[in-house]
């Protein structure tokens, strides 16, 4: 099958072979026809007849005409009627050179929009049969002047029905494009209108209890010495306005929840240190996991160590997802330098070797996992492999850096 392919891909890239190849068959097919006599007793024989040799000179010349025909199909068309029309006028016995002008006019059909099909089509059918009918030797109502109308229309049907199917293929393939083109900025405009709203909601929230709390912070310690009663009921107004301001960021991160979400975790963040646990995970569902570690004891901060581990959980998720069922996963975690490299490969056994965003349209798995290693200062690749599968790549400072926080208000 590799070698099929191989070969359909060096014959596209090499037209001009193609069509010299094409011209050959055509030559052998009109070679061996013009031997067979169709008015023969008891059906066509071989070798009833043998052309003559302008039968044989025609023959060649259309059919190495045939070489450019996707160069100039309507010029090579006009050629291969042109001998034809000789042939038709004054072969006996008449060789098949009709065959080049048919294979010309498929070209023309193909190549060209529907009107001019039509128009092309039309006038090679009725000047080639009309000239077979009236001006050959054959009487007009011999079924090989008949034939020459039914390929040749033939011929003009074929070629518009593939070059319809083309043009349908390729409004396809240019749509899907389109929309592979916007879709990482869709996401980021989701994210962005999403993180804007949580932003403006948590504002709303807690900003004036926020404000309350300072206030009467400020008021207790200025009275705490002089007037410790006021003192006193300062800090019962920041207790109160503390705990409304609790009260009312879990309704708000409610809201922001799932029905289906679990409880928030009360155990610590997970990191590398978990890795082992979390392979062990994806090998119970199905999925082959080699880890490889060579960080050598690194300890990593908090915020690097959580990243680290989301991208490697979030990678080999997108392997079970969309690499196959015969797809293996390969984690690499190294200490280079002041950065810890973290790479996820797999060999992308499936139909997909690009996992797909997470709702197969706009999903934001890759695109968060960017974010997240950005926050911190690295840098996060993720793209099909030379050879099939995919990679991710994520470079994490020890160190880490978080992005200053915009003031939202």
């Amino acid at each position: 099958m590799s070698t099929l392919l191989h070969a359909r891909h060096w014959l596209k890239t090499h037209p001009l072979a193609l069509d010299a190849a094409l011209a050959a068959a055509v030559l052998v097919c009109m070679l061996a026809g013009s031997f067979v006599d169709p008015n023969a007793d008891h059906g066509a024989k071989w070798g009833a007849r043998t052309p003559d040799a302008l039968g044989v000179t025609l023959m060649t010349l259309s059919a190495t005409a045939l070489v450019l025909r996707r160069r100039a199909p309507r010029t090579v068309l006009a050629v291969t009627a042109g001998f034809t029309l000789l042939e038709l006028v004054n072969g006996d016995p008449r060789a098949p050179v009709a065959m080049s002008a048919v294979v010309a006019l498929y070209t023309v059909a193909s190549t060209t929009d529907r009107p001019t099909t039509w128009r092309v089509g039309l006038l090679t059918m009725t000047t080639l049969t009309g000239t077979a009918m009236l001006a050959g030797p054959l009487p007009w109502y011999e079924q090989e002047n008949l034939g020459i109308f039914a390929w040749t229309g033939m011929a003009a049907a074929a070629g518009d029905a593939v070059r319809s199917r083309r043009a349908f293929v390729h409004a396809i393939r240019e749509r899907a494009e389109r929309a592979e083109r916007t879709r990482e900025e869709e996401a980021r405009r989701r994210v962005a209108e999403e993180r804007l709203r949580i932003a403006r909601d948590l504002h709303d929230v807690v900003a004036h209890h926020i404000a309350l709390v300072n206030v009467q912070a400020g008021v207790a310690a200025h009275v705490m010495d002089k007037r410790p009663d006021q003192a006193k009921e300062a800090l019962a107004h920041v207790r109160e306005a503390s705990r409304s301001a609790l009260n009312e960021l879990r309704a708000t991160v409610g809201l922001l929840r799932q029905s289906g979400d679990p409880e928030a975790p009360t155990e610590p963040a997970p990191g590398l240190n978990r890795l082992d646990e979390l392979a062990a995970t994806f090998r119970n569902a199905g999925l082959p996991v080699e880890v490889a570690r060579a960080d050598h004891g690194t300890a990593l901060p908090a915020a690097v160590d959580l990243a680290a581990y989301r991208v490697i959980q979030e990678a080999l998720t997108n392997v079970q997802k969309h690499a196959g069922p015969e797809a293996k996963a390969e984690v690499s975690v190294v200490r280079v330098g002041p950065n810890i490299e973290v790479t996820v490969l797999d060999n992308g056994g499936g139909e997909h070797t690009a996992p797909e965003d997470d709702d197969g349209r706009g999903g934001h798995g890759l695109l968060g996992m960017r974010e997240r290693v950005t926050a911190l200062g690295g840098s996060c690749t993720a793209g099909p492999r030379y050879g099939g599968g995919f990679r991710v790549h994520a470079i994490l400072p020890v160190s880490s850096r978080t992005a200053p926080a915009e003031d939202t208000a």
